[in-house]
């Protein structure tokens, strides 16, 4: 696993696996894990890892298909794209959003599942086309991210869009993490793709 810097400027690991395993140790009260637990876990200094739980957890089998789920990540996304947008040093959630939960057990399958997938895309991804990922570049994601966030509840009413939004936040906050042009490149087209999708259905 390769070890990056957060913005403090301390080594971190922020691979995708150990994301995972982070999110799988946390605390709770046995039944549930809190969204507020699952971001702990996970570190909420910079944008990209609250992009990559959020999709994981749309993404994930069984934690995606609960109804309200996609909905409550597209705000969690929306409030931290906001905050990222004004330069907040530290994340807010309101307390009702933040003290969701989601259950333990489903949490776990989920995870199991994307371990494989993450083991991939962890020797896959490294920095690349910085340029992609530094001023206007990483506007436009950060916007493009605020897209789909607004779309996930239109989502949950067609079939399997929500699974092609889940993965697209999922490989923008790769991209930010890794500073990877190439896959923020990937979660544009994964974008436009689910968007397609979208269309054809409703047309």
């Amino acid at each position: 696993m390769n070890d990056r810097t957060d913005s403090d400027g301390s080594a971190k690991n922020d691979d995708l696996v150990a994301l995972l395993e982070r999110i799988r140790a946390t605390d709770g009260d046995g039944k549930d894990v809190t969204v507020r637990e699952i971001l702990k876990a996970a570190g909420t200094r910079t944008f990209g890892p609250v992009v990559v739980v959020a999709g994981l957890v749309v993404l994930a089998p069984l934690i995606g298909d609960i109804p309200g789920v996609p909905t409550l990540m597209g705000l969690l996304v929306l409030l931290t794209v906001g905050q990222m947008l004004f330069r907040k040093s530290e994340l807010w959630l309101p307390r009702w959003l933040s003290e969701r939960k989601v259950p333990r057990d489903k949490l776990h399958t989920g995870l199991r599942w994307m371990h494989k997938p993450a083991r991939f895309l962890d020797r896959f991804t490294r920095p690349r086309l910085t340029l992609l990922m530094d001023g206007g570049g990483n506007l436009m994601l950060a916007l493009t991210c605020l897209l789909v966030a607004l779309a996930l509840p239109l989502m949950e009413f067609v079939p399997f869009s929500a699974n092609g939004g889940g993965l697209a936040l999922m490989t923008f906050g790769l991209a930010m993490i890794a500073r990877d042009g190439v896959v923020a490149i990937l979660a544009l087209l994964l974008t436009g793709g689910t968007f397609a999708f979208i269309a054809s259905q409703l047309l």
